[in-house]
């Protein structure tokens, strides 16, 4: 019973994610054609890869909306090599190496000098956009090679890859986390970065590792993103990290930190990966699906709120 209240969030979210499965299959049974179903997951992997990033960042207590920003720029960068003629694999390490480096500037600010990760993520979201508008001027990376789509693949082997990818970086990290002494030190200081110091834990190098890791995750997302499309949009990833918060949060993950499994994330990727796809199979409205993606934070925000009041309400109750 402890074992299903610990991880009640993250089974409603599965409950949900069947509940919406349910009405698609009473409403609109085209949505379960084996090639839709591949072309949503292949689209979801670049979101699950940066929600399991974003995850880490809130399991340490800290946030960090610029991941949008900071997609948009690896894949900027990733398609102009690519057409220079760079072969996939340095273009690839490179865009992982520019996350990484992005990711660094934030975790020194935050690290480093002690300013609030909201307001520097903040402020590098809005200098990465607009440094980006102002190179581009809002043009695409055209020409590129037809052995960059798809990895060069057939579109379905493609798909195939993208997906088992993100899903072999999503595992590693899940160990890494469970297992390794790293994984544990981004709980502890999540849990209580004083107490961790004092266990011996670096809360400053933790904190700065957690957004190079984040950063290089990003940089993968954007490879797994770039590859879906023939042309790359420097516009790429605007909203990103509302919808990687929402299912970071969603999936269990709690916004005061060090709570939360990537299991949970997991789930939470897949529910807000199928809420667009479900709107246009359902014939709705796509504008809702920020709105929903808006809600569904609020709610689990406010979930999680209750349950550190009950939490504590538990802990100091006499007798």
């Amino acid at each position: 019973m402890n074992t299903i209240s610990r991880h009640l969030r993250e089974w409603s979210v599965v409950a949900l994610f069947a509940a919406i499965l349910g009405v698609l299959a009473l409403r609109a049974p085209g949505f379960f054609q084996k090639g839709q179903l591949l072309s949503m997951m292949a689209g979801g992997a670049p979101l699950l890869l940066a929600t399991t990033g974003v995850a880490l960042v809130i399991i340490s207590r800290q946030i960090d909306i610029s991941i949008g920003s900071q997609f948009a720029l690896c894949s900027t960068i990733l398609g102009l090599l690519i057409r220079a003629g760079w072969p996939l694999t340095a273009a690839a390490l490179a865009s992982i190496l520019v996350g990484a480096s992005l990711g660094a500037i934030n975790g020194f600010l935050i690290a480093g000098i002690g300013l609030p990760s909201i307001v520097v993520t903040l402020a590098t979201m809005v200098t990465g956009r607009e440094a980006l508008r102002w190179w581009r001027e809002g043009e695409f990376v055209r020409d590129l090679p037809d052995s960059f789509q798809w990895f060069g693949l057939s579109q379905v082997q493609g798909q195939i890859t993208l997906i088992a990818i993100a899903l072999v970086i999503f595992l590693l990290l899940v160990f890494a986390l469970k297992f390794l002494s790293a994984g544990r030190y981004v709980y502890a200081v999540g849990s209580d970065a004083e107490a961790a110091r004092l266990a011996g834990i670096r809360p400053q190098l933790i904190t700065f590792a957690v957004f190079v890791s984040m950063g290089a995750v990003i940089g993968l997302a954007a490879l797994l993103n770039a590859v879906l499309f023939s042309d790359v949009d420097p516009k790429t990833g605007t909203g990103l990290e509302l919808q990687a918060i929402a299912a970071a949060v969603v999936g269990g993950i709690a916004i005061s930190g060090g709570r939360g499994t990537l299991w949970g994330v997991l789930a939470g990727a897949l529910l807000l990966s199928i809420i667009g796809p479900a709107l246009v199979f359902l014939h709705l409205p796509p504008q809702w699906e920020k709105a929903l993606q808006g809600a569904i934070i609020l709610l689990a925000v406010a979930a999680d709120a209750s349950e550190r009041v009950r939490r504590k309400t538990v802990r100091y109750e006499p007798g």
